[in-house]
């Protein structure tokens, strides 16, 4: 398939790190998706019906983000994709996480995965 959405900069706050100061204090993650859809059905009749609601799958993400306390950004990664791969027009799904300023001298620091639906 070669129709994709992106959700760019997703911006949120949320607990996450294994350290004693990350288990009290939120801090920022970045979130970029890529989401392999068919977006044929929509193109022609250019009726939301036919497409991939952006909107409510990002308010579902933003919901659980923001209210989890993962240790890992592997974990929070994982749970993204698989709020995405709930939606049936989601046929694969790109995750990036990132914690800026995990890192000295660095920008961020994060993880990037691919899941597919039907994929263990």
């Amino acid at each position: 398939m070669s129709d994709r959405i992106l959700i760019r900069d997703l911006m949120l706050r949320c607990i996450i790190g294994v350290h004693d100061w990350e288990r009290k204090n939120r801090q920022d993650v970045l979130l970029n998706l890529v989401l392999d859809v068919d977006c044929a059905a929509a193109g022609a009749s250019d009726e939301l019906g036919d497409a991939l609601d952006y909107r409510a799958l990002a308010k579902k993400i933003i919901a659980m983000v923001e209210g989890s306390s993962f240790r890992l950004v592997e974990r929070l990664a994982e749970e993204v994709a698989a709020i995405c791969l709930e939606n049936e027009r989601v046929q694969a799904v790109r995750v990036r996480v990132e914690k800026p300023g995990a890192l000295r001298f660095a920008e961020s620091a994060g993880v990037e995965l691919e899941r597919r639906r039907g994929q263990s």
